[in-house]
């Protein structure tokens, strides 16, 4: 169904753009090739991104899957997530444990059924254990929410719209400055800068938009961990996340990923994770 709604909603905005096109009189038969090009290069990196994050994720944080657990806390920590994927109706995610000061962890992966879930051992030194399972079924719910493969379909679209309309927008600069007496146009060097400075400026926008949805997701995810895990028990974890005051460590292709936000940033916009009081007090209002 993900699948097919990323179809649709892609091939919705490429006909819109050929209607808006059309009004405005910008002649589509010059522009069908762009919109490919756009849509190809746009949604299909943005998938193939995603097809590749947990073999990125593995090596950017050489987590160590726990094929045969070596200890009790391995084993409490497998079947703990077997459990939690069973009542998420998710297939077994691996289970990975990567070594980190800061508390944190992550799930990614491109299927709901083939994921990977990884904890820091600073996450498994630091909490107790109800604490570590409340992380575990938030990012468990991540995985049973299809998060990752709703954040690649978004990530595709924004794409898709950064580059057909920065190329859009420097060939119609390029025309303008060839209709005029001098006629002598951007040249190649002078396009590629103007799609360049676009598509850095039109980035930034859709990045808003982005890390719009990923705080969203994250109230998600904690009201499934307080399904799966218990309301008390995330509370008591994302407190405990505010008393550790170490930054992030997770690498920056999977800071998004992880249970903790990172500290800094230019603005709240552009912010992955919400504030944790703010998170907190979204379960403190929840029900389950």
């Amino acid at each position: 169904m993900r699948i097919l709604l990323y179809l649709a909603t892609n091939l919705s905005i490429l006909v819109l753009l050929g209607f808006m096109m059309s009004l405005l009189g910008i002649d589509t038969a010059q522009t069908s090739g762009l919109l490919f090009f756009a849509a190809i290069f746009g949604m299909g990196g943005s998938f193939i991104s995603l097809a590749m994050s947990k073999w990125i994720a593995k090596r950017a944080t050489r987590a160590r899957v726990i094929d045969q657990p070596q200890n009790q806390a391995e084993q409490w920590l497998v079947e703990t997530v077997r459990r939690q994927a069973e009542m998420a109706g998710i297939g077994m995610p691996e289970v990975a444990v990567y070594n980190a000061p800061d508390m944190n962890a992550f799930a990614t992966g491109m299927k709901r059924d083939e994921a990977l879930v990884a904890v820091s051992t600073g996450l498994l030194n630091n909490m107790k254990r109800e604490e570590v399972e409340a992380v575990l079924a938030h990012e468990v719910s991540h995985v049973a929410n299809g998060d990752m493969v709703t954040l690649a379909l978004i990530q595709g679209v924004l794409n898709t719209f950064v580059i057909f309309l920065s190329r859009l927008a420097a060939g119609l600069i390029d025309s303008f400055l060839r209709s005029d007496e001098d006629g002598g146009g951007l040249g190649f060097l002078g396009y590629m800068g103007v799609t360049i400075v676009l598509e850095i400026f039109l980035g930034l926008f859709a990045s808003i938009i982005v890390m719009w949805f990923s705080r969203k997701r994250e109230f998600r995810a904690d009201s499934g961990a307080a399904t799966l895990a218990g309301r008390q028990k995330m509370i008591s974890a994302l407190r405990a996340l505010q008393a550790h005051h170490e930054p992030s460590k997770l690498p920056d292709q999977m800071a998004a990923f992880g249970i903790k936000p990172r500290q800094g940033g230019l603005a709240g916009l552009f912010r992955s994770h919400p504030p944790l009081e703010a998170r907190i007090a979204a379960l403190q209002n929840f029900e389950a």
